[in-house]
């Protein structure tokens, strides 16, 4: 399942985290696991995303700033 459009960085972290303890429980059956990896990986991709977002934001701001008192 994609990450949805209007899912938040922590909802995307809680459905990563039920993956990861459901592999390590080992709870998953052969054929779910190569889905739930894959899952893992889109969530991961849209974490970082939305990491990277960030940072460039608070940077902008940081800039913005150093400006103004320059």
């Amino acid at each position: 399942m994609p990450a949805k459009k209007k899912e938040t960085y922590s909802q995307a972290m809680e459905r990563l985290e039920k993956i990861v303890r459901q592999i390590d429980s080992n709870e998953l059956e052969i054929d779910e696991l190569s889905e739930k990896i894959k899952e893992a990986n889109e969530i991961i991709a849209f974490c970082a995303g939305k990491l990277t977002k960030a940072d460039r934001e608070i940077e902008k701001l940081l800039q913005e700033r150093r400006l103004s008192e320059e």
